[in-house]
């Protein structure tokens, strides 16, 4: 399944980001770089998923992409070095 998640990337004094999504309170997770936060955003979705399943719960509707078939507006952070 894909599924569309606002993220907040809050810098920290100390280096890196805490993420966390306006959608899905319960996701909060960080990371030192902008790879990182993608990579653990996976995890923390998972985790997210299955918690809401295990206490049935429905995901708010407007994240799920039903169809593939369909433009999906996608917007993310690409960093250049």
């Amino acid at each position: 399944m894909l599924y569309k998640v606002p993220l907040l990337l809050s810098p920290q004094p100390e280096g890196g980001f805490t993420v966390t999504s306006p959608l899905l309170p319960e996701l909060v997770t960080e990371g030192d770089t902008i790879k990182e936060v993608l990579e653990n955003v996976q995890d923390a979705l998972a985790a997210v998923i299955e918690a809401y399943e295990d206490l049935e719960r429905d995901l708010p509707i407007n994240m799920k992409v039903a169809d593939m078939s369909n433009p999906l507006w996608l917007e993310t952070v690409v960093t250049t070095q």
